[in-house]
């Protein structure tokens, strides 16, 4: 096996895994949609890992839906 064909199979490899995580991530964000709930916090309204970090805001909310834990709300936010 020569040093090119290393190189072909890990890249191969990656972009395996990359299409892997991106068809999972929309599948995620469709059930989400499907339920109308924010894909961040699963419709609570906050994320656990936001306890720690601080930020200007209410640091239990969850950014990406400002609290609400609606679907429409992220989706506003994340366009």
């Amino acid at each position: 096996m020569e040093k090119n064909d290393c190189e072909v199979n890990t890249l191969g490899l990656l972009n395996s895994v990359s299409d892997w995580m991106a068809a999972r991530q929309e599948k995620k964000i469709n059930e989400m949609e499907t339920l109308g709930y924010c894909p961040d916090c699963h419709g609570k309204g906050f994320n656990t890992y936001n306890v720690y970090e601080f930020y200007y805001t209410n640091p239990y909310d969850c950014l990406s839906c400002n609290g609400s834990g609606s679907f429409d709300d992220w989706y506003e936010n994340t366009q």
